[in-house]
């Protein structure tokens, strides 16, 4: 059975991808499995997504905590400690990054024990479709990272995007991205060493009052501790010769990440700029840049 743990942030997709795997593995004939785990429900907050495939009956259930294959949407949270991403690798687990490191690169980088395979996820999205979308991607690349096959992966995607999309360009431009991101990667050997668990333990919950079980949270607030930087794809750059200090910018913020400076010239708080890229759309000048974070 291969265990497959997807990362990612909320829109990104990885919901999608793991459903795209399931379904490409059930249509080749495999028992699939595949749900989400959501955090903080909003976009950019770190998510994560499971499938499981075997050719026997999966008895297995709730989160994979010791996967075969790791796809990484975003590596920014391999920065993060509280998103644990490499947690419960296997000797022969395979993890996959979505960065513009290579494979070595980004094993040094982020001290990665087992086989990393690199692609940049991101930059084939916007060619391919004209936006971030990883979902279709991740899918492409889980998909042949287990073996599965490529009339299976199309079947898949048609099959999960034509339930969220209208649009047939959209959907078809998402096959595309998926059959080019399945044949950008080589296939792999996954090691698997565990057996299928034959039994599924009930663990029996004791009932406790809601003033133990669900205590009342008197700690102080951490936000301001959470950088959200790291979220965006895109972050603006000011052209301070076009700039006319007209501050709609600083005013259409949603986060209040925009400042001025001792010369009045707007500038951006990057540590909590999540990308939306308002300001850019709303610049009467058009005086700021988008411009694509390259790596993490």
């Amino acid at each position: 059975m291969f265990r497959v743990r997807f990362h990612g942030r909320g829109g990104q997709g990885a919901k999608v991808a793991s459903r795209v795997l399931g379904t490409a593995a059930f249509l080749e004939g495999y028992y699939a499995q595949d749900f989400p785990l959501y955090g903080a429900e909003r976009r950019g907050a770190p998510i994560a997504a499971f499938t499981r495939i075997s050719k026997e009956p999966i008895l297995e259930r709730g989160v994979i905590s010791k996967p075969d294959i790791v796809i990484v949407m975003d590596e920014t949270l391999l920065d993060d400690p509280l998103a644990n991403l490499l947690s419960g690798l296997k000797e022969g687990s395979v993890v996959f990054i979505n960065t513009t490191h290579s494979p070595a690169e980004a094993k040094d980088k982020y001290k990665v024990t087992a086989q990393v395979i690199t692609l940049d996820l991101t930059k084939i999205g916007l060619d391919i479709l004209g936006l971030p979308v990883l979902s279709t991607l991740a899918g492409g690349v889980a998909s042949r990272i287990a073996g599965l096959k490529a009339d299976s992966l199309r079947k898949a995607v048609e099959k999960e995007t034509s339930e969220i999309l209208t649009d047939k360009g959209l959907l078809a431009k998402n096959i595309e991205a998926a059959l080019y991101c399945f044949r950008a990667i080589q296939p792999v050997e996954v090691k698997t060493t565990e057996a299928i668990q034959k039994g599924s333990p009930v663990i029996d919950v004791p009932f406790e009052p809601a003033a133990i079980s669900s205590p009342t949270i008197n700690t102080t607030g951490n936000t301001p501790l959470r950088k959200t930087g790291n979220w965006r794809v895109f972050k603006p750059v000011w052209n301070y010769e076009a700039c006319t200090k007209c501050m709609t910018c600083v005013a259409r913020c949603p986060d209040g990440c925009i400042a001025v400076n001792e010369d009045g010239f707007p500038y951006t708080d990057y540590d909590n700029c999540k990308g939306c890229m308002i300001c850019a759309e709303e610049c009467p000048v058009k005086a700021i840049e988008k411009v694509r974070e390259v790596h993490a």
